[in-house]
């Protein structure tokens, strides 16, 4: 019944704009980070993923995103990365706002994704302001302990939004932009503990979620279902037909 009062809300509040997080991912076997076995669970976050962390000791940086961008490149779309795509393809879907670095939902086919928070695709100079490949970034990695800008040698920060930095002005602009001309956001996996774009179901005038576990917003939404991202997803497409 969930899944039939979410598609009757996407058919008839358009555009809708799609808010993820790391809960769309888990089902890919990426860990979130916030759960008892999250990334964080084992890792001080300050230590290894902040902008203060990245100027005092790059290379401890480098160790913790090195393995986890291999985590990420090896892991494939799932369900609800599929679903999405889907939708949009139907014109369902808008846009999607991701807080996912993984790009999982531009390998399961889907154009208008918006990355708040980066992606793995490619390192920034914090001095020429050029960026790199990922796979450049990575065959540097196999010989050095830092990856270094090929123009001007300084050393590269991972292309994700750390910890003490600003989201791209850009990006964020954009997906609030999308937000406000919405019908509806619907969040998929996100608990929506982090600001500011955990702002975003409210510049719409109405928002659904769907979440393992509690949210932030819950007693604000016009719906909320406790289940998994894929499954949930599969039958609202299912129902769109």
């Amino acid at each position: 019944m969930s899944a039939v009062a979410l598609a009757a809300l996407i058919r008839e509040r358009q555009p809708c704009v799609v808010l993820t997080g790391a809960g769309v991912s888990t089902e890919s076997g990426i860990p979130d980070f916030r759960s008892d076995a999250g990334i964080w669970a084992d890792v001080d976050p300050f230590e290894v993923a902040s902008i203060q962390a990245f100027r005092r000791d790059p290379r401890r940086v480098w160790s913790f995103y090195r393995d986890r961008i291999d985590v990420l490149r090896a892991a494939v779309p799932n369900a609800a990365h599929h679903s999405l795509a889907e939708l949009e393809r139907r014109g369902f879907v808008s846009a999607i706002v991701t807080q996912n670095i993984d790009t999982l939902h531009t390998r399961a086919g889907s154009r208008n994704v918006i990355e708040v928070h980066g992606s793995i695709c490619s390192a920034q100079c914090p001095g020429c302001l050029s960026t790199e490949p990922a796979d450049t970034v990575l065959a540097q990695l196999e010989v050095r302990s830092t990856p270094l800008c090929t123009r001007c040698g300084t050393v590269l920060k991972p292309g994700v939004v750390l910890f003490g930095e600003l989201l791209p002005l850009g990006a964020m602009d954009r997906a609030t932009d999308l937000a406000r001309r919405a019908g509806l956001v619907l969040v998929v996996g996100s608990s929506l503990e982090v600001w500011p774009v955990a702002g975003l179901p409210l510049e719409a005038p109405q928002f659904a979620i769907v979440n393992r576990g509690p949210t932030a917003l819950d007693d604000r939404a016009v719906l909320k279902i406790d289940a998994a991202a894929g499954h949930t997803l599969a039958a609202v497409v299912d129902e769109l037909g």
